[in-house]
């Protein structure tokens, strides 16, 4: 299996992900008593960031990898992408997720999380189609 497979394969599952995250997760937490949805978010993270933290680790190990063997428009972008996806995560939604955890909680926020995470599924959904662009021209090319 090739690094452009491998990364075509971590792109989907992560835009996947985003989308399930945005219109399912992150709007069903507006239907939780507070107590409740403290009890369900530290479950929830657990569960996620199992799946969620290895894909994103080697999506952005193997656009690393990229941008040192290959360096082109193509690489750098998905690099770029994919560290203002970590910035997001890291700057907005680490802390709106400790605060959760912690029972910090109001409509206004789980609103305000939903609201910005369109950034995010943005961001990956964009991946995704260069990711495949970048597929399908060289699989085109390679046959021509």
């Amino acid at each position: 299996m090739t690094v452009v497979i491998i990364r075509l394969l971590l792109d989907f599952g992560l835009v996947v992900l985003i989308w399930i995250i945005q219109r399912i997760v992150y709007p069903s937490f507006l239907h939780y008593s507070t107590e409740n949805l403290v009890v369900w978010h530290r479950e929830y993270t657990s569960r996620f960031s199992a799946i969620v933290i290895p894909l994103m680790l080697a999506q952005l190990g193997i656009s690393i990898y990229q941008v040192i063997t290959f360096a082109n428009l193509y690489t750098v972008l998905s690099l770029v992408i994919i560290i203002l996806v970590w910035a997001s995560t890291f700057l907005q939604f680490v802390p709106i997720h400790s605060n959760i955890s912690k029972g910090s909680v109001s409509e206004k926020m789980l609103k305000t999380l939903v609201r910005k995470n369109w950034l995010r599924t943005f961001l990956w959904s964009l991946l995704f189609v260069i990711n495949f662009g970048y597929y399908i021209l060289n699989t085109f090319n390679y046959q021509n």
